[in-house]
């Protein structure tokens, strides 16, 4: 009983700190419901379900990597990647379907295991590590492509990206996922709790006892693994695999990160703020789309709710020290 009012109160409280984008995507929501008639309908929302998967999949991962304090650029590369090559080895190997989705994967992990590495090892900051690595990403899938597209017709494979169970899209399911298993190690695990300390004051996580390296490397890693699952996904939805895709990806992650609220700074967020903030980005992204926004202007829009956010949480973590700076120059106003 204890446990259930634990949980309880948990979700009460991940509701009372999202409240504010809660309520703007309810708005959102509504206002596109009387603008265009194409929004509130089943195969809308199915197609809302499919585009945001992807940014759901890459904004679970950079959630811990950016409460850990750093930043993961190089998701959108690993993105390709992981979709040519596990394309490439349905379509030209001929493989087994799971066995070139491991692959795929496993060229994430590889992605993440070098992104961590260099972060635990060194002090270079995870900004220039990724977007290195980013680079390296996008020649890697140009290579592999011999710039290219790869098809990839297979049912089994193609079943991730268009298929339905229980006549909702798979996406769906898989959503439920990666969000369960990515709140149950924040949330109820030691590493989880780690991330959090270590994001919030390093030096002090490392008197603790916090393995600070481990840490870091396992955040990367699982970020790594999760862009690698949504390049799968990807190229099986479009049932084609290019070195182009996944492009800007990463900042959609990071968009729906910190309009979740989650600190830049490291140390305070929560994953359902996360959520909410990519369902919002492809709310809005969808929206404009019906209602015939030139791309454009769509990324005009997107550049002024990142940096609406990123001003947010400037405010909530600079705010204190703001209002003292003013009160001095009162106080010294005054005496003069």
């Amino acid at each position: 009983m204890s446990k259930i009012k634990r949980s309880l109160k948990g979700l009460v409280i991940n509701i009372r700190e999202c409240l504010g984008i809660l309520i703007g995507l309810v708005i959102m929501c509504i206002a596109l419901s009387f603008l265009t008639d194409s929004f509130a309908t089943s195969a809308n929302f199915f197609n809302v379900v499919r585009q945001i998967t992807i940014n759901i999949f890459l904004a679970c991962g950079m959630t811990l990597v950016i409460l850990l304090g750093g930043i993961d650029l190089s998701v959108g590369s690993v993105i390709a990647v992981a979709g040519c090559v596990s394309a490439g080895m349905v379509t030209w190997v001929g493989m087994p379907v799971p066995v070139a989705i491991l692959i795929g994967i496993l060229c994430g992990a590889a992605f993440g295991s070098l992104n961590g590495l260099i972060a635990c090892k060194t002090s270079i900051p995870p900004f220039i590590i990724t977007l290195s690595t980013m680079n390296i990403g996008r020649g890697i899938a140009r290579l592999y492509t011999g710039a290219k597209t790869i098809s990839v017709l297979d049912k089994q494979y193609t079943f991730l990206g268009t298929g339905q169970l229980l006549g909702l899209p798979v996406q769906f399911f898989l959503i439920i996922l990666v969000v369960a298993v990515t709140s149950f190690i924040l949330n109820k695990t030691q590493f989880g709790r780690g991330v959090y300390f270590v994001g919030d004051n390093q030096q002090a996580a490392r008197y603790t006892g916090i393995r600070v390296a481990k840490v870091t490397f396992l955040v990367f890693l699982y970020s790594g693994v999760l862009a690698a699952i949504a390049g799968v996904l990807s190229t099986a939805r479009t049932f084609a695999a290019t070195m182009d895709m996944g492009t800007s990806a990463e900042m959609d992650a990071i968009a729906a990160v910190v309009l979740g609220g989650t600190s830049m700074s490291g140390g305070r967020g929560r994953l359902m703020g996360t959520v909410i903030g990519a369902v919002v980005i492809g709310v809005l992204s969808n929206g404009m789309n019906l209602l015939g926004i030139n791309t454009s202007w769509q990324y005009v829009v997107q550049g002024v709710v990142i940096l609406l956010a990123v001003y947010i949480d400037f405010v909530k973590n600079n705010g204190f020290n703001h209002r003292l700076l003013v009160k001095k120059i009162r106080q010294k106003m005054t005496r003069g």
